[in-house]
Formats: C-alpha cells, sequence, structure tokens
C-alpha cells in the first residue's frame, strides 16, 4: 500500500504541476499575442521608414554607398528596439538583463572566432562613406575589373565586361590599391605604334599629330603628345599619348580602336609603311663532291 500511495502521489504531483503551466501559459498567452504583434509592427515599421528615409536621402545624399548603409543601421536599430519592447511585454526583463550580463565572454569568444567577418563589416562602413568608389563606378581590383553594383556589410560587387558578377571581401579592397576609372571625366591614352626606316621622322610625327588631334580635339592645357621610343627589329617605334572621355575600361578600348584606325587611314593615303617582321629563309642546294684521296691518286698513276 505504501507503495501504490507513493506512485499515486507522483503522478498526482505530476499533473498538478501541468496544471500550473497550463495556467501559465493561458494567463500570459495575452501577453505573448501582444509581443508578437509589437514585434511584427517594428518589423513594418522599419521596412516602412526604410523606404520614406531612401526618398529622403536621395535628395540630401548623393554618394549610393551612403544612404545604403545609412537605410540599412536604421533598419536594424529599429528591429532591435521592437526585440527589446517585446521581451519586456513578456516580463522577461531580468533574464534579458542576466543574458546580457553573460554576454560579455561570449561575445569575447565570437569576436575572435570571427575577426575576418568582422573587419569586413567595419571595412564595408568605411567603403560606404569614403568618395573615392560609389556604386556605379568602374574600377580595377585585385585582378578584377568591372562596375560596383554593391556595397554591403560584407562584401563588394562588381559586375565584368563578361557579364559576370565577382564578390570581393571588403577588407580586400580596403588592403589593396583599386583604381577607380569613374572618378575622372577624362583620361590620357596611349597608342604604340612603329614606321619603316626609310619614313620621314619629322613628317610623320606632324601627320599624327594632325590626324590624333582632329579626332579627339583637346581642351585647356591638354595636348596630343608624341615621342619615338626605340630603334626595333623591323621599324622605329613611337608613342602617341591623347586626351578624351574615359570613365570605363571598355572607353579607352574604344579610344585605341578609332585611334588605330585613323592612323592606319592617313598613313596609306601617304604611303607611310607600317611593317611588320620578316623572316628569310636561306636554303643551300649545293652538293657535297668528295674529293679523291692520295691513294686513289698513286693508283691511276
Amino acid at each position: 500500500m505504501s507503495d501504490e500511495f507513493n506512485i499515486n502521489d507522483s503522478i498526482e504531483g505530476v499533473w498538478e504541476k501541468l496544471g500550473e503551466w497550463l495556467d501559465s501559459l493561458i494567463l500570459g498567452l495575452p501577453n505573448f499575442l501582444l509581443a508578437f504583434i509589437v514585434f511584427i509592427l517594428f518589423l513594418l515599421g522599419a521596412k516602412y521608414i526604410g523606404k520614406i528615409l531612401r526618398k529622403v536621402l536621395r535628395f540630401k545624399v548623393k554618394q549610393d554607398s551612403i544612404r545604403e548603409i545609412t537605410i540599412k543601421i536604421v533598419k536594424v536599430v529599429i528591429v532591435a528596439i521592437g526585440f527589446f519592447v517585446a521581451l519586456g511585454l513578456l516580463n522577461l526583463d531580468k533574464v534579458l538583463t542576466s543574458v546580457l550580463a553573460g554576454a560579455g565572454v561570449v561575445g569575447l569568444a565570437i569576436g575572435l572566432a570571427l575577426q575576418g567577418t568582422l573587419n569586413n563589416t567595419f571595412s564595408g562602413i568605411l567603403l560606404s562613406f569614403l568618395p573615392e568608389i560609389q556604386i556605379g563606378d568602374w574600377i580595377e581590383n585585385n585582378g578584377y575589373a568591372g562596375r560596383v553594383v554593391e556595397i554591403n556589410l560584407r562584401s563588394i560587387v562588381i559586375r565584368e565586361a563578361d557579364n559576370n558578377y565577382v564578390v570581393i571581401p571588403n577588407s580586400q579592397v580596403i588592403d589593396a590599391p583599386f583604381k577607380n576609372f569613374s572618378r575622372t571625366s577624362r583620361s590620357r591614352v596611349m597608342v604604340n605604334c612603329g614606321v619603316s626606316y626609310n619614313s620621314d621622322l619629322e613628317f610623320v610625327k606632324e601627320l599624327t599629330l594632325k590626324t590624333i588631334s582632329k579626332v579627339y580635339p583637346q581642351r585647356g592645357n591638354e595636348e596630343v603628345e608624341f615621342m619615338y621610343t626605340e630603334f626595333g627589329d623591323s621599324s622605329i617605334n613611337f608613342v602617341v599619348r591623347f586626351w578624351t572621355q574615359v570613365t570605363s575600361n571598355r572607353d579607352i578600348l574604344i579610344a585605341q580602336s578609332a585611334a588605330i584606325i585613323a592612323i592606319k587611314k592617313i598613313y596609306d593615303q601617304n604611303n607611310i609603311n607600317i611593317p611588320f617582321p620578316i623572316r628569310t629563309l636561306e636554303f643551300n642546294n649545293k652538293l657535297n663532291i668528295e674529293k679523291p684521296s692520295a691513294e686513289q691518286d698513286e693508283e691511276k698513276e
């Protein structure tokens, strides 16, 4: 009887505990629903405020990356506030305080484990406020060249000329030199060529300068420059440099192509030869005739 009495007491205690939990759940259900609704409202509010902020910053801030990172930070702050308010409605303030108190040690461990990620995050914030690189710029970095389509807290995304996307970690962009074609509206383009050794070098220079200046008019202190560089194997080589509108690597290729066409056309009209390497092959058709030895000469005698 004693054992049966103890088992019954245990079962009864379990049911009492379940009943208490059920009562607590029923009593806390309104607060839980309210906390859930409040958190959802904060999420919707963050999204709505982000849209309004984007419209306002579009007229106040010219740099796209600054606008985007500001909007992201504001939305994260709003969602965090909603999270704390929801916990307060659930009467979990003390639990939250205890969690935050122990978060220091955990945060240190996580920080050591995520050094690379944190480095990329801070680099992303720095990149967002750098005027030297913006969304839409054409840059070269870490062996890649393309147009910047996104700057986020982890990486920078560029679209290359072949329409493929390249994701570069922010820390690598910050640590490595990068070339931005879009920061200057005009850049100097160089074209290398060569003429034959029997050419009138002064006439070639004058003709080339006149031709390039006509195709690409120079502004202000800009000028077309022509310099002979070396005596090549089959030509006297030169470089011609001129200024033109350049905001991407494609613009440089277009300018070089147009200059090459113009130079070739004017050289053909003036009988100026642009030589190419020529290789001369000599064939020896002489037969090797054996000379008679001294012993053979003696036998003949």
